[in-house]
């Protein structure tokens, strides 16, 4: 796991007027609100590969999206660094953005993609009822999750951290949290990892990231615990946020999947090597995460490494 407090400079740049929507294990909007998008990465996606005709089965899931033309994704529009509109181009950039570009273009010969907005309560049912093909949206793998969708992956690593607003002393660890109000998103891991290491801690619970920002600047808790990738990318855009202490978690990401689902699964699995393989991923990581993160880009967790996957 990289740690992302390794910080050099952001870009990110918080969007005004569009609909909420996750922004990573904790979202808000459920309403499907589509951003078409075609470009990003720069350079990186001309040379992300394109399967062989013969990879395309008759009947798969690939040929159904090949044949749409299009890769339907259950992402985030509002996620810095992650997956996130830019309002000069309406691209949709980030690093789950744009790897979802380049599995696009893995299927269809062209990165064309429309995103979805979803959130940490619905990702499991828009996979089941066939509303996106894909969830590219910081999906920590859990076996609990891995019983309602499949995981290709994993193909990042992460983890848990802490925020709080600045110039709060005395929390540096979950342990610190005992006894004290936190945030968490709505179905996260932050859940049961503060009930497991601050069982005294009183959890409030919000639908999305920028909720559970709001409701730590309101002083509705002392801290907020959330995915270290995303808190830190918070905390640049908003100075009145600081990250404390280390992840004190290994959160796998993954990429959701129709439950059941094996020979999608096994594609996008043969998909992720190549691009780890071929630099295309180390490349996507860079024009993003590795904005903010000093450093050459991390080695990718092991596909199928944690249960679940």
């Amino acid at each position: 796991m990289v740690s992302i407090k390794r910080v050099a400079a952001v870009a990110a740049v918080a969007m005004a007027g569009l609909t909420a929507c996750a922004g990573t294990d904790s979202a808000s909007s459920a309403v499907p609100g589509a951003a078409p998008s075609e470009g990003g990465g720069s350079g990186v996606l001309a040379d992300a590969p394109v399967a062989a005709a013969a990879d395309i089965l008759p009947g798969s899931t690939m040929e159904k999206i090949k044949q749409r033309g299009e890769l339907i994704v259950g992402g985030s529009l509002d996620a810095p660094l992650l997956s996130q509109q830019n309002p000069a181009t309406g691209e949709v950039e980030g690093f789950d953005a744009d790897l979802g570009k380049a599995l696009a273009k893995y299927i269809i010969g062209q990165p064309k993609v429309k995103i979805v907005n979803s959130a940490s309560e619905t990702r499991e049912a828009l996979l089941s009822n066939g509303t996106v093909d894909v969830v590219f949206q910081t999906y920590t793998i859990t076996p609990e999750r891995a019983e309602q969708v499949s995981f290709a992956g994993p193909y990042y690593s992460s983890g848990l951290s802490i925020a709080v607003k600045k110039g709060t002393t005395g929390i540096s660890s979950p342990q610190d949290l005992n006894g004290k109000t936190v945030i968490a998103g709505a179905n996260t891991p932050a859940i049961p990892a503060i009930k497991k290491l601050a069982p005294q801690a009183k959890i409030i619970t919000f639908g999305g990231d920028p909720e559970c920002v709001q409701a730590l600047k309101q002083d509705r808790g002392v801290a907020y615990v959330q995915d270290e990738t995303l808190l830190v990318a918070d905390a640049k855009k908003d100075p009145e946020l600081q990250v404390v202490g280390k992840p004190f978690t290994q959160d796998p990401y993954g990429i959701g999947l129709k439950h059941g689902d094996d020979q999608f699964k096994s594609f996008v699995n043969d998909w992720l090597k190549k691009i780890q393989a071929n630099g295309v991923w180390q490349g996507i990581w860079k024009n993003s995460l590795g904005t903010v993160v000093q450093g050459e880009a991390p080695t990718p967790p092991e596909i199928g490494s944690v249960p679940g996957s």
